[in-house]
């Protein structure tokens, strides 16, 4: 049946991310058109890496390129292969597509529509994430989406630079709604938070998922390559979600990302809830439950992420080596790549990224996968790449964090890593003391958040001294060490500022040199194990005529004494005390910001999910 006569079809594209490649200008925003007759024009997130040899081969046969971007090769390359086959054979869109797509080398996410295929829209994924949302008024006729395969068209020659493409047929499976009522939406989004409003039934695609709709059908199709011999994914799950409108919406708050900061009483007891029994004293990680007696044989743990995932890394290390007494190695993705490290089949592999679609750390992911290792996947979002393709893993239960700079991600991480050295320890006799204590110090934490969170007012007038300035440095040891990180890293991202993150045991060997009377630092000194260390270093930058602000502890009026400003949190167990002095650094780097006039959710030159190597 032609659905076409039955109801009209409308499509669209539209891209609100500027270029990976040139300047963020007219010329170089997306959609990418093939020419100036717009036969087809294309929207792109990610980045291509052979996008050079392309970009030469279709200038040789004459076709002139008006931006910089590397998406307009894609525009372009669609063109000259419809313009080259088209009086051959009749080609459906999808069949264009699926022969330009396996010429692209990088991570991408693709949407095309063409004049020459009205109505119809096509779009595909590799390494950057993509999900549909389908709406209608019936329910759909399954919640299983069938995928049929087509074969590679490259044969023995991986070069579009060599002869003829022979495409794949249009064998392929559709959905619909049953029913009277046939009207259907579909919507393409890089986020299931993009689109929530208007639907809650999504599909995750895959690397190398061709979707396409046409005559009002949606059709997905999937490119046959040698990896999915004997493992092919034959369908794709049409899920439910649960998340609320009213949770990616900013309320009364200025900002996503002050209302996302104020959350973190309610984001911390959500990580913990059904995980953590107070009373019993017991931990269960309900995501690895099945796979920890794998984990306490292993030869070591391997943590790795980018960014703020990365510093919660670095928040717990100390903690997961104390109760695991296993070697915890913490790295960034990227040069974790970079050294092409060593992994073991004993060896057990968090990757932590908030929207599980970070590029570098999915590419470490699958690395650590090919040489044997159990992966474990920590992240904030359900159905996300990282989600399907781990063997395991926690679900941090932030909630949406619609902000570009991370807030409570971080510290939902910090606790569902600490959550499972609470785990790891709970048949060790010589550390329940320590395991008691410390989940005493998980159950008062969210009334603590809520006390620095009072705060408000003074961290901002504190901000009102510190936003003309253009550098800035924070400093710190032991458990505190991650929040000199990522207060460093929360102000280069808002305020754009020149921040350092400094280990204070490491100020005589070089940072000194950096000290006088006119140097911001904020130094955070907490009655832990380190704190005569800290105390120390304190002492020092004092003697260089420094005036730092401070981060200490409540009641603390021996170290208050010391400086003129300083910001009193609550005193907890010391594993936990770098979520307590986080936050004022969140709030700082929040203010000074807004101070400054800047952006606080869309910070210049970012994006809320790297998938850009």
């Amino acid at each position: 049946m032609d659905y076409s006569k039955v109801f009209e079809t409308h499509c669209g594209i539209a891209h609100t991310r500027w270029a990976t490649h040139g300047e963020p200008n007219w010329v170089n925003t997306h959609p990418q058109s093939s020419g100036n007759e717009h036969d087809f024009v294309v929207i792109h997130n990610g980045i291509l890496t052979n996008y050079k040899d392309i970009k030469a081969f279709l200038m040789k046969k004459g076709h002139v390129f008006d931006s910089e971007t590397d998406t307009e090769c894609i525009a372009k390359l669609i063109k000259h292969v419809f313009d080259t086959h088209k009086d051959q054979s009749k080609l459906s869109f999808r069949e264009l597509v699926e022969g330009v797509v396996q010429q692209l080398e990088g991570a991408f996410a693709l949407a095309f529509k063409s004049s020459r295929f009205p109505g119809e829209c096509v779009v595909t994924r590799r390494g950057s994430p993509l999900v549909i949302g389908v709406k209608s008024k019936t329910k759909l006729a399954t919640d299983r989406f069938p995928i049929l395969f087509s074969k590679d068209h490259r044969g023995a020659s991986n070069s579009f630079f060599s002869s003829a493409l022979t495409l794949p047929g249009d064998d392929t499976s559709t959905l619909a709604p049953v029913g009277n009522h046939k009207e259907v939406e579909y919507f393409f989004a890089s986020d299931a938070s993009a689109i929530i409003e208007h639907t809650n039934q999504v599909i995750f695609l895959e690397d190398d998922d061709v979707a396409a709709v046409r005559n009002g059908m949606l059709t997905i199709h999937r490119i046959h390559r040698d990896q999915d011999e004997g493992n092919e994914l034959q369908s794709r799950e049409i899920t439910t979600l649960k998340m609320e409108i009213q949770e990616i919406m900013k309320g009364n708050y200025s900002s996503f990302m002050q209302k996302e900061i104020f959350e973190q009483p309610e984001s911390v007891m959500m990580t913990m809830r059904g995980r953590v029994k107070f009373e019993e004293q017991q931990i269960l990680l309900g995501g690895i439950k099945d796979y920890m007696q794998e984990i306490r044989r292993c030869r070591r743990l391997l943590f790795i992420a980018c960014g703020t995932s990365y510093h919660s890394a670095i928040a717990t290390r100390q903690l997961l080596e104390e109760l695991t007494e296993l070697p915890v190695m913490v790295d960034l993705a990227s040069d974790f790549l970079d050294r092409s490290t060593p992994v073991f089949r004993d060896d057990v592999c968090f990757f932590i990224s908030q929207s599980g679609e970070t590029a570098d750390t999915l590419l470490a992911l699958r690395y650590c996968k090919q040489h044997g290792a159990l992966i474990v996947g920590v992240t904030n979002t359900v159905g996300s790449t990282i989600c399907r393709e781990s063997h395991c893993g926690v679900h941090i239960n932030a909630g949406p964090e619609i902000g570009v700079a991370s807030t409570k991600a971080y510290t939902s991480q910090f606790i569902s890593l600490v959550m499972f050295g609470l785990m790891m320890s709970e048949d060790r006799i010589s550390k329940q003391a320590r395991r008691r204590e410390i989940i005493e110090g998980l159950k008062q934490l969210p009334d603590q958040i809520k006390e620095v969170l009072e705060m408000d007012d003074q961290i901002n007038a504190l901000a009102r001294e510190l936003y003309q300035q253009d550098s800035f440095l924070v400093m710190g040891r032991g458990y505190n060490y991650a929040t000199c990180l990522e207060g460093a890293l929360k102000i280069k991202e808002l305020t754009y500022m020149h921040s350092e993150g400094i280990l204070a045991g490491e100020l005589k060997h070089g940072p000194l040199a950096l000290i006088d009377k006119k140097m911001p630092v904020m130094m955070i000194v907490t009655r832990d194990p380190v704190f005569r260390k800290c105390w120390n270093a304190l002492e020092q930058v004092k003697a260089r005529k420094g005036q730092p602000f401070l981060i200490c502890n409540k009641g603390d009026t021996e170290t208050q004494q010391q400086v003129d400003k300083f910001i009193a949190v609550p005193h907890t167990v010391d594993c936990l005390q770098g979520i307590l002095t986080v936050i004022p650094m969140q709030l700082l780097s929040f203010h000074i910001a807004v101070l400054r006039g800047y952006d606080v959710d869309c910070p210049r030159n970012l994006a809320k999910s790297v998938t850009v190597e």
